[in-house]
Parts: structure tokens; sequence; C-alpha cells
């Protein structure tokens, strides 16, 4: 008989994969959107992690895996339009640092940065995207405080439901963390998740 979270894995992966394969629709127009849509798809993933459906190890090593197969198109230089970026290694980021947190922070904090980087990354991402397509710019280089209010909403709410802290520490976390994605210097697939655990060390 097979362990319980072979089947739980097999069911996070299939959300990711209809993720990849629904956003393909939309186009290379929708690029972006596209990213975040994915993003979103962990969502499943990152809950069955927490309630103990799907151990940290496995968990690790699919986003681990996952990265790779992101990662070969690139060095290709044969990327997926509809949702890779020639250049951009942002969404081979977030599996890598996905593979990471699970394995060196507690589970309830893990799932809460897991959460931040999924939703409200994706909440931001699609904001500027439809704010900059109204407005005529180029969505693929911008950023904009309407994304960044999405991000600090979202991971508020996050914050409220899944750490251990006063309201303003909770605040002051996705503060920080849309902080984080907003800076320009460093891709926020590797900032936030940076950023998220130092903050560890204070809560």
């Amino acid at each position: 008989m097979l362990p319980g979270w072979i089947i739980y894995a097999a069911i996070a992966a299939t959300f990711i994969l209809l993720a990849i394969s629904l956003t393909k629709k939309l186009g290379e127009e929708y690029a972006w959107v596209n990213r975040k849509i994915i993003h979103f798809s962990i969502v499943p993933a990152v809950l069955m992690f927490y309630y103990g459906l799907i151990p940290a190890e496995v968990f690790s090593a699919a986003a681990f895996i996952f990265g790779v197969f992101q990662l070969w198109p690139h060095l290709k230089r044969r990327e997926f339009s509809w949702y890779q970026i020639e250049h951009n290694y942002g969404e081979v980021f977030f599996a890598f640092s996905a593979s990471v947190i699970p394995l060196i922070l507690p589970k309830e904090y893990a799932t809460a940065l897991l959460l931040a980087m999924a939703i409200s990354d994706g909440v931001t991402g699609i904001i500027r995207h439809f704010y900059f397509k109204r407005h005529g710019f180029n969505v693929k280089l911008r950023k904009h405080w309407t994304g960044s209010l999405g991000y600090i909403i979202t991971a508020a709410i996050i914050a409220f439901i899944f750490l251990d802290a006063s309201a303003m520490g909770k605040i002051g976390w996705a503060a920080l963390l849309m902080l984080a994605e907003y800076q320009p210097w460093l891709d926020d697939n590797l900032a936030v998740p940076l950023v998220g655990s130092v903050l560890f060390l204070l809560y």
C-alpha cells in the first residue's frame, strides 16, 4: 500500500501542472499574469504541508525538482514563452526558495512565508499588470504602489492567521516583506524569503 503522502503530493503536483497547462491558453501576452497564476497553484501544496499531509522533506524535494524543470528551458534558451521571461529567473528562484524554507523554519512560520510568496506576490503582480496595461506601460519592467498595497493587505491577513505575534508585529512582518518585494536590487523571489527567514528571529 502506498504511503498517504504520495497521494497528496500527486494531487498538489496536479494543481501546479494544470496551472502551467491552462495558462498556456492565455498566451505570451499574459506571461506576467500566467506566472502569478502558477504562484497561486502551490497553495494546495503549502496547506497540505501545514496539515501534515505532505512531509517537509517531500515538499522540499518536489520544489527543488520543479525548480530544475524550470531552469532547464532557460539554459537551453527555449523558454516556455507563455510564462517564462528571457533572462528572468524569478520562477526558478521561487521554486528553489520554496525548497529550502520548509527545511529551516518551523511549520507555522514556513507556511506563512510560503503563502506570502505565493498569494501576496501573485496578487501584487496581477494588480500591477492590469494597472499598467490599462495605462499603456511595460508591465514587465515596473512596480507600483497599487501592487504593493495588495501585497501588504494579503500578507497581513496571512500573518493574522498563521503567526504567533502581536497585531503590530503581524502588520510589521507584512510591511517588511512588502518592502523586500518592492526593492529593485535583488529579485523578490530571493529577497522575500531571505528577509522572511531573518524576521523569524523576531517571531
